[in-house]
């Protein structure tokens, strides 16, 4: 997430920390818990939100695992709230937002969707029979969601030889840890709230690709559905309030949006996949089709482990790189036959 980046940026803090601070205080972290709805968004929520990003243990395992090994974190957090499709996941350089992708990565399209066909009697385009699956560059990085979530391998290879702690010398063992600099100092109040504002504003690329799809004929309309991690604002907050115009709640744009704040599940839990895959074969009968199965289904995502399970369970993937968003637009168009660029937009991408 953008946002994410700039405050590093900002206070100087070491690139991916916030990510990897969050992610491994995973599955019971005061963020994970607030998106699965069991905690209010209060004093004490903030109170353990910082405390999760001063982990002195995992300040320990990042430095080991990635800044002395020089490996770039990817894929492992997914940060998401209601309106607000927040991505944790810095990207290298080379996905840095251009001028033309520049904007906020949270788009009123979640980050996330699954589109399907209303029904196999319909004229309309199969999206099972139609969609490939592939993803835009490497859609998991295993390695490094290994990484991350294990703390790490016990040796890092360095100028060709092994530091694992069998073969370093109790004063090499002595002097990493005495090198190691101070935890930073992070407002994470002031973080969580730059990253619900700047997430506010649509995508460039898949918003308007969500509105087209919207807005196509019925006969040739997917089922839109929305499966976003979420947060509930406090009450009377300004982001509680309806959006003006109505067009712009997210919420208006799909048959089914499911929030992990609302039924206690966040992604890539299984059991949220699934849920979805209940609705949506509900919502198919209801208008006169056969049903749904996973593999009717294409999931559009920006985070790693939220496509792997989407794939383990059979559905195709189609993978969002931030900054890059058009990219996911472009293979959803080659996936489904469906126009969803304007022309200028073509001409200065493709």
């Amino acid at each position: 997430m953008e946002a994410i980046a700039m405050y590093e940026n900002k206070n100087k803090i070491p690139r991916d920390w916030i990510n990897y601070a969050i992610s491994g205080s995973a599955p019971n972290g005061f963020w994970q818990r607030l998106e699965r709805g069991e905690i209010k968004m209060d004093k004490e929520f903030f109170r353990g939100f910082n405390a999760d990003l001063r982990n002195e243990t995992l300040w320990k395992k990042y430095h080991k695992s990635f800044r002395n090994s020089k490996k770039k974190l990817k894929d492992v957090a997914n940060p998401t709230q209601l309106g607000d499709h927040v991505s944790l996941k810095a990207e290298a350089a080379d996905t840095r937002p251009t001028d033309q992708d520049r904007g906020a990565q949270g788009a009123p399209l979640p980050d996330e969707q699954l589109a399907r066909s209303e029904g196999p009697s319909s004229d309309r385009p199969s999206l099972s029979k139609l969609a490939k699956d592939t993803t835009i560059g490497d859609p998991v990085s295993i390695e490094s969601e290994d990484v991350a979530q294990n703390g790490g391998s016990d040796s890092t290879p360095v100028s060709g030889r092994s530091t694992s702690p069998s073969s370093r010398s109790p004063l090499e063992a002595t002097s990493t840890l005495k090198s190691l600099p101070p935890l930073p100092n992070i407002d994470g109040e002031s973080l969580f709230w730059s990253m619900m504002a700047h997430s506010r504003n649509p995508d460039p690329y898949i918003f308007p690709a969500l509105l087209r799809l919207k807005n196509l004929p019925p006969k040739e309309k997917p089922v839109l559905a929305a499966l976003s991690n979420t947060v509930i604002f406090p009450p009377g907050h300004p982001y509680n309030r309806l959006s003006d115009p109505p067009e712009s709640d997210p919420r208006s744009h799909f048959d089914i949006f499911i929030a992990s704040a609302e039924v206690g599940m966040r992604k890539p839990d299984p059991k949220m996949y699934q849920l979805a895959l209940e609705k949506i074969d509900k919502l198919d009968r209801e208008k006169g089709g056969s049903g749904v199965k996973a593999g009717d289904c294409l999931f559009v995502d920006d985070i790693g482990q939220n496509l792997k399970t989407a794939r383990d369970l059979g559905m195709k993937t189609i993978r969002v790189i931030l900054g890059k968003t058009w990219r996911a637009v472009k293979e959803l168009e080659q996936t489904t036959g469906i126009e969803l660029m304007d022309e200028k937009t073509r001409r200065s991408k493709l």
